[in-house]
């Protein structure tokens, strides 16, 4: 994995980028197959839009049998990922905290076809903030048989708060975080120049491919394997192919 069809649309937002996702999905799946139902393992799913369309925390609320938002005590978050065996980092904040739970509890469970948008400020350096509540972005992912099909939303295009999102992925990456994305001041310089609101996605095709073809591997969809290479082959100084 990972193959990928990224798109933008100027003046768009997160919203139209799930109305994109799900009409490219749905034509893919009728151009190469004829149908909407698929088999998936021992579920079946249906295609047919429109898809359903739920907040995170609302979901993970309800999962949960407790409200949540990005804003409640740190304890009481880190209380609700020990009750489920979550593990995480002692300065995660709660944000980020529930972010894993609906990754590792809720997420898994949601056959799907579903759109799930509202994603913590803390999880999603390069997405807009949401005008009536900024520690959740207007964000999406399309989750199918428990995966992330798909992942966009409006683009933060603040060169200023940007800027600040990449300080504190810095700082994350610094304490030990491994997914903290390394700051693209290139990019920040960019955004300086203007970027009017635009809508991104990004779809995951092997996965996508995986569901239309009804097969369990990915090793069966990717068009380009990584291969190890032959024991005793190599090349010469010369560049003269040689072998042990």
């Amino acid at each position: 994995e990972f193959t990928v069809l990224e798109a933008y649309e100027a003046l768009g937002d997160y919203k139209s980028g799930m109305n994109l996702t799900e009409s490219l999905l749905v034509s893919a799946a009728k151009e190469s197959t004829g149908r909407l139902a698929f088999k998936n393992g021992d579920l079946s799913v249906d295609l047919t839009p429109p898809w359903p369309r739920r907040a995170l925390l609302e979901l993970l609320s309800e999962r949960l049998g407790k409200q949540v938002h990005p804003s409640m005590p740190t304890e009481e978050a880190r209380s609700l990922c020990k009750e489920h065996d979550v593990e995480f980092q002692d300065d995660w904040s709660s944000g980020r905290l529930l972010f894993e739970l609906y990754d590792k509890v809720l997420m898994p469970g949601l056959e799907g076809p579903i759109f799930v948008y509202g994603y913590p400020v803390e999880v999603s350096p390069l997405a807009r903030a949401n005008k009536e509540d900024p520690t959740i972005t207007d964000r999406f992912e399309l989750v199918i048989v428990g995966r992330e099909f798909t992942n966009g939303y409006s683009e933060l295009n603040d060169p200023e708060e940007q800027l600040k999102r990449f300080r504190l992925q810095a700082v994350a990456a610094a304490a030990g975080d491994l997914e903290a994305p390394p700051p693209d001041i290139a990019y920040v310089r960019a955004l300086e120049y203007g970027l009017p609101p635009t809508s991104g996605i990004g779809i995951g095709v092997d996965r996508l491919v995986m569901l239309l073809a009804e097969v369990g591997s990915i090793r069966d969809v990717i068009l380009f394997p990584t291969l190890r290479p032959e024991q005793g082959l190599g090349l010469s100084e010369d560049g003269v192919l040689t072998e042990d």
